[in-house]
């Protein structure tokens, strides 16, 4: 004799009865496990095709074993929602709310083209307005730590200032040098094959002085000092995000404008007049260079015409422009190094920003030079 079946060994089953209303009724009974339902391959199958009927009732109280595995297989055979039309006990109803509190909510209707580009334009105007917002906060507090500095003159951080003049102008000689010495040949070189075809050689003394004084060497010395020492000082500020270091420094009470923001402004302002002086240096050596290998322009021809078409008014303009090209790029890198969350990809999008909005800006101001001061120091 065989031993009776006992309810741990009922297999799970789906049987359809009609009901004193007429309407039909699903039954489910058994053990709906893991091991019941690999036995029973079917049984999901015949679910997925009885759910289509919205009247059928559905009877679950018979079931005396329910796992999560099994109540989803069941709930996926119901299109992932629970019929209206449910009898099911208390225990095991938790399971198919635990699943129905986990479906997606439905997909939104498609939006637009013209709604699409109206957000997106919104949004690059909030996010410009937030960007623009806290450059200029960032400026009002370096105003207040300069007319702190000018009342307490013991508290001006001489020796980050002396350390940020070294890293960002002093290693930066040798880079800026190159590319101005190559940028000066290279426009000497093409503006020397146009000049020759008019036999005005001696123009080019015009135009690479005017250009490279005025406009070229303050604009590569900045966008060289933007991607160089810019994303370093987003960088700086970022990995002492990461480490916590800011942190430390708040709770001992010391000011991030006051020793990290303010030295590098400082030195930026201070530098970058400098560089772009040494750029435009080198820039009119490898111009004389050319013009001398090409045109048969003596050095000494190009050193004594040199003051008669560049007015020394040309000079000053230049330096003032990159005054103000020192001030964005280290605002703009300190800004951006706030911006940092601690962690890793944070900090290699937020350098990249910097690098990308500091020569942007760079860009915009010294069209906005050019524009103000288009009739000035023209000879």
């Amino acid at each position: 004799m065989t031993a009776p079946e006992t309810s741990a060994d009922l297999p799970p089953s789906l049987t359809v009865d009609k009901l004193n209303t007429g309407q039909q009724c699903a039954t489910l009974a058994g053990n709906w496990n893991l091991r019941g339902v690999v036995l029973a391959p079917g049984l999901p199958q015949q679910i997925r095709q009885l759910a289509n009927n919205k009247t059928l009732h559905w009877d679950l109280r018979p079931v005396d074993v329910l796992d999560s595995t099994s109540a989803l297989l069941i709930w996926q055979a119901w299109g992932g929602r629970v019929p209206d039309l449910l009898q099911i006990n208390p225990e095991h109803q938790c399971l198919f709310d635990r699943w129905q509190a986990q479906t997606l909510p439905s997909a939104l209707a498609p939006k637009s083209l013209t709604s699409q580009l109206v957000s997106a334009f919104r949004q690059l105007l909030l996010g410009f307005w937030l960007q623009l917002l806290g450059l200029v906060t960032l400026l009002g507090q370096l105003v207040l730590d300069m007319g702190y500095l000018l009342g307490h003159p013991r508290a001006i951080p001489q020796a980050e200032i002396s350390i940020t003049i070294y890293d960002a102008g002093v290693k930066a000689l040798g880079i800026t040098a190159l590319v101005g010495f190559l940028i000066g040949i290279v426009l000497s070189y093409l503006s020397a094959l146009q000049l020759k075809t008019f036999g005005a050689e001696v123009y080019i003394i015009d135009i690479l002085g005017l250009s490279i004084i005025r406009e070229l060497g303050p604009l590569l010395a900045a966008i060289l000092v933007a991607g160089r020492s810019g994303s370093a000082m987003t960088a700086q500020i970022g990995i002492m995000r990461v480490t916590e270091e800011l942190d430390a420094l708040s709770a001992m009470g010391i000011s991030h404008s006051l020793r990290l923001i303010l030295p590098k402004v400082v030195a930026l302002v201070l530098v970058m007049p400098l560089l772009s002086a040494w750029t435009s240096a080198a820039a009119l050596l490898g111009g004389m260079f050319s013009a001398q290998t090409t045109l048969d322009i003596s050095y000494q021809q190009f050193l004594n015409k040199l003051p008669d078409v560049v007015p020394l008014l040309n000079v000053f303009i230049g330096l003032g422009k990159s005054a103000v090209f020192g001030l964005m790029i280290a605002l703009i890198a300190c800004h951006f190094g706030f911006r940092i969350k601690p962690n890793t990809e944070s900090l290699g999008n937020e350098t990249t920003n910097s690098v990308v909005a500091s020569i942007t800006v760079v860009i915009m101001i010294d069209a906005v030079f050019a524009i103000l001061f288009m009739g000035v120091g023209m000879p």
